[in-house]
C-alpha cells in the first residue's frame, strides 16, 4: 500500500499493511515502517482510495483544495473568537 497524502512524511513510500483499526474517525490501516515502527493512516491517505476529483480536474496544479481552505478559515475564525488578538504595542 502506498501513502499518497502529499504532506505525510512517508508520502510516496510503499509499505506493508499489517492490520486495521477503527476509531471515532473511522477505519485506519496499520503500515509497517521498519522492523519496529508501525504507523496508522486513514484510507484517504493511501492509493486504495479513489482519487480526489478536485485534484484530478485541477491536474494537481492547485496547492490547496477548496474544502481544506474552508476548514482553515473556520479554524481561524474559531481561534479569533477564543482569544483576542495582540496589538503591536502589547508585546
Amino acid at each position: 500500500m502506498r501513502i499518497t497524502h502529499p504532506f505525510h512524511p512517508l508520502s510516496g513510500k510503499e509499505l506493508v499493511c499489517v492490520g486495521e483499526q477503527y476509531n471515532r474517525y473511522g477505519r485506519r490501516f496499520l503500515l509497517r515502517v521498519d522492523e519496529v515502527a508501525v504507523c496508522s493512516v486513514p484510507l484517504q491517505w493511501t492509493n486504495l482510495a479513489a482519487p480526489d476529483p478536485e485534484i484530478v480536474l485541477g491536474k494537481q496544479r492547485a496547492l490547496f483544495r477548496v474544502a481544506d481552505l474552508l476548514e482553515l478559515a473556520r479554524l481561524v475564525d474559531e481561534m479569533r473568537e477564543c482569544r483576542p488578538l495582540l496589538k503591536v504595542g502589547d508585546m
